[in-house]
């Protein structure tokens, strides 16, 4: 970039080309491994953008990657699924014109939020000068000039601002990086750029733009704390821990497995926390929660002391606060962010996870828990893996593929360092109980926002990531039929993903849901509207979901039964680009296989049988519930 300076220390540059210089030389450095943060730019150019931020991208366009975007949330999307896979230690900057094109970021910014991952959204805005007047595409408010769709990010943003002049540029920038590295605040970074100002000159400071290394910290834990968590782990006679995604971006697994192994505690995974510990260890008590496995669901019930290893207790994971039934339990939490740290009355322990453990190893020396504990959770570990080789096997007598035994046949071709992609719908739940996770990045469901509509666009942005990794993302159809626009910029980016589409006809897991909160399976599949206004469920819709594939462009295989789905897989693992298996599966049914409870509140009220019985049910079940959080 060339531009005259007023002085030897300044560099005059447009807000939107000193955005893009800067971004080019952040960098990040843990454990004395430095790397590149941006790995690039993705945006659709238009009204807002255009001729500001987009003007700076063609000019390092040599320098900077940029990505061509379909959908303002998929953009976003893809950049979560890069961090994902960078493990935070990477990033992307989304740019999108001003009103619908930045809004349709909100809730992929949640999803970077809510998991944790960062994210950088540069949002166009309204001319600062209001010069112009009303703007197209943009909401105006009654009560004050200075309300925007883009200040909806505030909600959904670790750290949010406005640059309404170019002075304010500098700091913000600094800001924005300072939160995007740091474990205990990282999540969605909003910078909301008026048009106007995205084309303003300024005269920055050179020092701006300097190669500048954040060092991503590993937090110590307070000592008098760690004296603490370690006298209530010595004073338990039956402890569980809950692995979290804290243990897998701390890149903890080693430890966690030593700990476990040395002090004979079990560990029960959340959905982000799966694969933290190898799946074969004789300590992997399996996956818990509503979503996971009665063996671990288990030792959680009876356990009188919980240590919670970098996760958030969501209620899918403390199955809405009644997973701990013994009324003698009490936690240990080990966090970055002293929020999470704090929940369930817990004693908090603030700091990294992997120095956290290493260190609470050696305040307890050589402790450990009683040997007929130790042999009753290794047990339990041997009949979780038992029930999953059972889970995926076909059943016999049944027509066609079942949604676990395709899982099972996917994960036979899977590599250790492949990975899974899933968001939303039934495959959550199936995925976490059966899939053997070969690494701590090889298992990537989102369920911290469980967002429709990730599926493709997060594949893609973790091959982008790592390209040595095959990403399956497993996808439903209701999420499908939501998102995929990203099919398209696959295969204009020359990314492979393989794509797993399963169709059970709709939104198959809210109708098993439906069915058990009384609401008799309501307006939860696709059927065609009847004369009397009701779904006729005689007339279910058809789509052609390969021929939509074929449309874009992508290899599409239909299978019906194993063989075809193994043929299939070969295929698409030789192909060097964007490949789809289609399958018809059978309809989702739910089960118990988890012994847990997840609250979804039914009507006090109701003049319909099914409904009634169902708030009976869930009346007797709130009797359990824990009142702390």
């Amino acid at each position: 970039m060339i531009g005259t300076s007023k002085t030897d220390n300044t560099v005059r540059l447009t807000v939107g080309q000193a955005v893009v210089r800067f971004l080019e030389v952040q960098k990040v450095e843990r454990d004395g491994q430095v790397s590149t943060f941006f790995g690039g730019a993705l945006g659709i150019l238009g009204h807002g953008n255009v001729a500001g931020v987009g003007q700076a991208l063609l000019e390092e366009i040599d320098r900077f990657r940029f990505i061509q975007g379909k959908n303002e949330q998929g953009m976003a999307h893809i950049a979560v699924g890069y961090a994902r896979q960078m493990n935070r230690m990477g990033a992307m900057a989304v740019t999108t014109s001003i009103g619908p094109g930045a809004a349709n970021m909100i809730t992929a910014a949640g999803t970077a939020t809510v998991n944790r991952l960062p994210v950088l959204l540069l949002p166009s805005d309204y001319f600062s000068t209001r010069r112009t007047g009303s703007v197209l595409q943009q909401i105006e408010n009654e009560q004050s000039n200075d309300i925007s769709a883009n200040d909806s990010f505030k909600a959904v943003s670790r750290y949010w601002d406005r640059i309404d002049r170019p002075e304010q540029l500098s700091a913000s920038l600094m800001r924005a990086m300072e939160t995007l590295t740091n474990p205990a605040t990282t999540g969605a970074v909003t910078l909301c750029l008026p048009q106007d100002v995205q084309a303003e000159a300024y005269d920055f400071d050179l020092d701006l733009f300097r190669e500048r290394i954040w060092r991503i910290p590993r937090t110590r834990p307070d000592k008098d704390s760690l004296a603490q968590a370690a006298e209530a782990i010595k004073s338990s006679k039956r402890p569980l821990i809950i692995a979290g995604g804290g243990v897998v971006y701390s890149s903890a697994s080693k430890v966690l497995a030593e700990f476990a192994e040395k002090t004979g505690i079990p560990v029960g995974s959340t959905q982000a926390g799966k694969g933290a510990l190898p799946y074969d260890h004789p300590m992997n008590s399996g996956p818990m929660g509503a979503l996971g496995l009665r063996f671990a669901n288990r030792l959680a019930h009876t356990a009188d002391l919980i240590i919670g290893v970098g996760t958030r207790y969501t209620d899918f994971t403390s199955a809405s606060n009644t997973m701990f039934q013994n009324p003698q339990v009490h936690f240990v939490n080990i966090n970055v962010l002293s929020f999470d740290a704090h929940k369930e009355a817990a004693i908090p322990v603030i700091g990294d996870a992997r120095e956290t453990l290493s260190e609470l190893q050696e305040v307890l020396g050589d402790w450990q828990v009683d040997e007929d504990y130790r042999s009753e959770a290794v047990a339990k570990a041997d009949e979780q893996r038992q029930a999953v080789d059972r889970m995926v096997q076909h059943i016999p007598g049944t027509e066609g593929l079942g949604q676990k035994e395709v899982i099972g046949i996917v994960n036979e071709f899977a590599r250790p360092q492949d990975v899974v992609v899933n968001a939303a719908g039934s495959m959550p739940s199936d995925l976490q109980k059966l899939w053997k996770a070969g690494s701590p990045l090889g298992y990537s469901v989102e369920y911290g926002y469980s967002c429709m509509g990730y599926e493709i666009p997060a594949a893609l942005g973790m091959r982008m990531a790592d390209p040595s990794r095959e990403i399956f993302s497993f996808i439903g159809d209701a999420s499908f039929i939501m998102y995929h626009q990203d099919v398209l910029t696959a295969i204009q980016e020359r990314e492979k993903i393989i794509l797993l589409l399963l169709d059970n006809g709709g939104y198959g897991s809210i109708h098993s849901l439906s069915m058990q909160v009384g609401s008799q399976g309501f307006e939860t599949k696709y059927y065609y509207r009847g004369d009397n206004g009701r779904q006729n469920l005689k007339e279910p819709l058809q789509v052609d979901f390969p021929k939509i594939l074929e449309g874009y462009g992508v290899k599409t295989y239909t299978v019906e039964d194993a063989d075809q789905l193994h043929q299939a897989l070969r295929k698409a693992l030789a192909s060097d680009q964007i490949t789809a298996i289609y399958a018809k599966v059978a309809p989702v049914e739910r089960d118990d296989a988890a012994d847990a409870y997840w609250e979804v509140a039914t009507p006090e009220v109701a003049h319909i049988e099914s409904s009634i019985k169902a708030h009976q049910e869930y009346e007797r079940i709130r009797d359990l519930q824990r009142n702390y959080l």
